[in-house]
């Protein structure tokens, strides 16, 4: 187990299939599902892991899709930016650098964060994308659920001593699901500190970039009304972070994309209802970019 001043991942924590330089040189996780297929990137949110789209990787590649899902920098097995730069202009040069990578335009699958992303990356001309699936995000968000989310990732600094206190910790976070009946799965989220503390799994200087709500409508309002590519929009029927206000926004934006709002979702839309959310993204590509 690798370790330093990011401490060791834990017994048990997968490895990634593949590291791939992006901007910077900073190296970022991938895994791959799937030998061949239209190319379809996952990117995840905030505070979240590649592990996030394992089974939607695995039912893309099921359906004759190759499906890369990455850690973003600072996440994950992903290296930490050097400088602390996590900014969304770095983040797009980072998908730049994983699509020159595979060398074949992609189909862009972002949640959250790696949904903003994907899109100032689809609609600045950074990305020529096939197609283009936001899930629970949108340029016009919720403050109170974005708040939640913050408060959530920076609960802690001094680390957990156990992963029933990481497990107690997300389960208040996600009251609408239920407590795991075992700690394994735990073991992506967190790291083991020389201190003997367990502490999550991204860099602290992550949640030290300033981020304004209010800063970043203009920037993706814009490149949302630039995106040709098809689009399919997915909500989550239970956020409090995407409103169904500021999916028809994003849909006045973008005329042309698809919408599908999962009824029994919260913000984290694949974790919560992966069936019906895989559903909603494969008759999506089957229309606009099928596998052959």
């Amino acid at each position: 187990m690798a370790q330093g001043k990011r401490g060791a991942r834990l017994e048990g924590t997968p490895e990634p299939h593949k590291m791939i330089t992006a901007a910077g040189g900073v190296s970022v996780a991938a895994d791959i599902y799937g030998d061949f297929g239209p190319l379809v990137i996952l990117q995840h949110g905030g505070g979240q892991t590649r592990h996030a789209w394992k089974s939607a990787g695995q039912s893309l590649a099921d359906a004759g899709y190759q499906a890369v899902s990455l850690d973003a920098r600072g996440h994950g097995d992903s290296e930490w930016a050097p400088n602390g730069d996590y900014s969304n202009d770095v983040l797009v040069d980072d998908l730049v650098a994983v699509v020159e990578h595979f060398d074949q335009a992609p189909i862009l699958v972002g949640a959250s964060m790696g949904g903003g992303t994907s899109l100032t990356a689809v609609g600045e001309g950074r990305v020529d994308a096939l197609a283009l699936v936001l899930v629970d995000t949108a340029p016009r968000l919720e403050a109170g659920g974005v708040r939640k989310i913050r408060d959530f990732m920076a609960q802690a600094p001094e680390g957990f001593s156990s992963l029933d206190e990481v497990a107690d910790a997300i389960a208040n976070y996600q009251p609408h699901r239920k407590r795991p009946r075992t700690l394994d799965g735990l073991a992506k989220n967190v790291r083991l500190w020389p201190d003997g503390r367990y502490r999550w799994h991204w860099d602290p200087e992550f949640m030290q970039r300033k981020r304004s709500l209010g800063d970043r409508i203009p920037r993706q309002e814009e490149a949302a009304r630039n995106v040709q590519c098809p689009s399919l929009l997915v909500r989550g029927g239970l956020s409090d972070v995407l409103s169904e206000e500021g999916a028809q926004a994003y849909l006045e934006l973008v005329p042309h994309s698809q919408y599908s709002n999962v009824g029994e979702a919260a913000h984290m839309v694949a974790g919560d209802r992966n069936d019906v959310f895989v559903a909603s993204v494969l008759k999506f590509l089957s229309e606009v970019a099928p596998a052959t």
